[in-house]
């Protein structure tokens, strides 16, 4: 569906009839020409699979992703037609959790906007302010799947409380559950997403729950952009109404609100959750291994619940 690292695309070309598709121009004009010859797709979480690109391909028999998230998959169409999706869970989990609390930890104590002030000469003429603490805050779990448990015990080291908010209790988890977002807002001194993307978390965290954080509270993203009602989330940073936001992702990638790049309360980075060398080569050793299950058995190793 689309170019992954250029290892990746020619292990995947190696032995097998491959067309990528991003190479042939109007992919939905290829595919109404060819789609009949293909029986498994390759993609991402990134270049998913449309229900359009899925009705031209009559013949398709498995599709394997490469990434956690499948929004972008039309996984419901592809369930009415008895084609399984796989995913790549679990090899993700420690880098995902790593940068959500290295954003926490960058918001609070500012450190690349430390930087800034640093670069810019500022330090010769004054004082960096004060910044805050991390260390026994309240932090808030929004989508306490894998990578929130792991955040989870990662925070336990700096001796912050924890609570979550999902769809239901986890009953071997260690830490409060909280049904009402709003209220947990109010409580957290940081609010971090880790739940997944579509229509049903769509602008999941609103103006009232941004007011809920409140101007010392901190929000982090590394869920997907459109958890985020993105407007209000820029207003709510404009007016201090919301103390700062780490953001990863964001509802129109590539493209980023201009008003957020001004900010020296807010830390972006490209959506690289995921992106060490370690953990892209076990996502894509997972890839072929549900690929290669799928062609000796017909059953995918990690299929998409």
């Amino acid at each position: 569906m689309g170019p992954l690292t250029e290892r990746f695309n020619q292990r995947l070309a190696s032995g097998k009839d491959v067309v990528q598709l991003w190479r042939q121009g109007d992919a939905l004009g290829y595919l109404d020409a060819h789609g009949s010859e293909f029986e498994i797709l390759v993609t991402s979480a990134r270049f998913g699979c449309s229900a359009a690109h899925l009705a031209r391909l009559p013949r398709l028999r498995a599709i394997c992703s490469f990434g956690v998230g499948y929004d972008a998959i039309a996984v419901d169409q592809a369930r009415e037609r008895g084609i399984p999706v796989s995913y790549t869970p679990d090899v993700l989990n420690d880098c995902v959790a790593d940068l959500a609390m290295g954003l926490m930890i960058d918001c609070a104590r500012r450190i690349s906007a430390a930087d800034r002030f640093l670069r810019d000469g500022r330090w010769r003429t004054g004082q960096y302010p004060l910044a805050r603490k991390v260390s026994g805050k309240r932090l808030g779990i929004v989508g306490f799947g894998r990578i929130g448990k792991d955040l989870a015990r990662r925070a336990q080291a700096f001796d912050m409380q924890v609570r979550y908010h999902n769809r239901r209790p986890d009953a071997g988890a260690p830490y409060g559950f909280e049904p009402d977002l709003l209220a947990l807002a109010r409580w957290a001194d940081f609010l971090v997403l880790l739940c997944p993307g579509g229509a049903a978390t769509r602008h999941l965290v609103s103006a009232p729950v941004l007011d809920a954080l409140g101007p010392d509270g901190i929000l982090i993203n590394v869920a997907r952009g459109s958890v985020v009602d993105e407007p209000a989330l820029v207003a709510a940073l404009q007016e201090g109404r919301l103390g700062g936001a780490g953001l990863d992702v964001f509802e129109s990638e590539p493209q980023v609100p201009e008003a957020l790049l001004g900010l020296d309360s807010v830390v972006l980075t490209p959506h690289v959750g995921s992106a060490t060398e370690e953990t892209r080569l076990a996502m894509e050793e997972l890839v072929f291994a549900n690929l290669a299950a799928f062609l000796e058995t017909g059953e995918l190793l990690t299929p998409v619940p």
